[in-house]
């Protein structure tokens, strides 16, 4: 399997986490929470969190604090489908390729639901044929993009696509939710809108570089589920987050990483370019020590968070975008997403 394009989309609007707080704070849940929330929310936003900026589906912040279900299901419905819809449509244009020629489409997100499916807006805004194969996955959390690879792969190998688009996206704007816990207001705070799209196909492009699927494994801990997850409350989705995140997204992503170069007969040293979900700042601290990396390694992925926030699913592809971009050493890439299950992803690239 090959990345033959890559595309990503946000909403225009851009919100410093300075104006977040002063909405916050002009906001009538400023009075609804207690003393303690307002210490959360002022330490996060006050201090460097390793976020500046987010991309939010609004048009005015205060329309962020209009939380009831049918505000944040209307939402969901009018951004997700064009936000895939934008993604995807960078993505073909990369890859040369015309909304025809793709024979399936798989669609992540976790931030809300629609039935039918994202997959048949996909289909219906970008002009794919009616009989492509198509996939929605949902409640993946912010490790999707790498099952929604595995699946693209899957398609390849079997000979059932000669080109399969790959979506993640995710209005967490959506998703919003607020009380007095700890780590729903910190989840506030972290993360942004956006969408990721690849095109990936059976044989390489012949022109520009060359990203050749070669690995990938996959690990689930059931037993820390509820460390990280969306819960349903009051008809929406609550997200519930806790501190032992950052360190069991290091210990997994290292056993994942340790297992696909173990078959590979790699070493970590080995690897030229991290393209890695960040969870947060203190997740990314979490990884570069844990996974023993050099200095810089996880600065990509680091300017996404800072300029975007966390972008759940969709994350990945921005850091992928941001290393062809820059055009990172040519050699052994090194995919890797994560987050609720709890469950962690890792994919080799061979890359030319």
């Amino acid at each position: 399997m090959h990345f033959t394009g890559i595309g990503t989309a946000t909403p225009a609007q851009r919100y410093t986490k300075a104006e977040c707080l002063a909405a916050f704070e002009r906001s009538a849940w400023f009075g609804r929470l207690d003393e303690r929330a307002h210490f959360v929310a002022r330490a996060v936003l006050q201090r460097d969190n390793g976020i500046e900026a987010r991309r939010l589906a609004v048009d005015h912040l205060d329309e962020v604090f209009a939380i009831d279900p049918d505000t944040l299901a209307a939402r969901f419905g009018r951004h997700a489908p064009a936000l895939a819809a934008q993604a995807g449509a960078r993505a073909l244009a990369q890859a040369g390729l015309a909304p025809t020629d793709i024979d399936a489409v798989v669609v992540s997100t976790c931030t809300g639901t629609l039935c039918p499916g994202l997959s048949g807006y996909a289909i219906e805004r970008l002009g794919l044929r009616h009989d492509v194969r198509a996939y929605d996955l949902v409640g993946q959390g912010c490790g999707a993009a790498l099952p929604n690879l595995q699946l693209a792969q899957a398609l390849l190998a079997s000979g059932a696509a000669q080109h399969v688009l790959s979506v993640c996206v995710e209005v967490s704007s959506a998703a919003m939710y607020l009380d007095n816990d700890p780590g729903v207001l910190i989840s506030a705070c972290l993360f942004g809108d956006g969408a990721g799209a690849a095109v990936l196909s059976r044989e390489a492009v012949a022109r520009g570089r060359r990203l050749r699927w070669a690995d990938s494994a996959s690990f689930t801990e059931p037993a820390q589920r509820e460390a990280l997850r969306f819960e349903q409350r009051g008809g929406m989705l609550r997200n519930v987050l806790t501190r032992a995140v950052p360190g069991l997204a290091a210990v997994h992503a290292q056993a994942v990483l340790a297992t696909v170069l173990g078959r590979a007969g790699l070493q970590p040293g080995d690897i030229t370019a991290w393209v890695m979900h960040a969870g947060g700042r203190d997740v990314l601290q979490a990884l570069q020590q844990t996974l023993e990396l050099r200095p810089g390694d996880l600065d990509r992925s680091a300017a996404v968070l800072r300029e975007y926030g966390n972008l759940s699913s969709a994350f990945v592809y921005f850091v992928l975008e941001a290393a062809l971009a820059d055009d990172a050493p040519a050699g052994w890439w090194w995919l890797s997403s994560f987050g609720a299950g709890f469950s962690c992803h890792g994919a080799l690239l061979d890359v030319h």
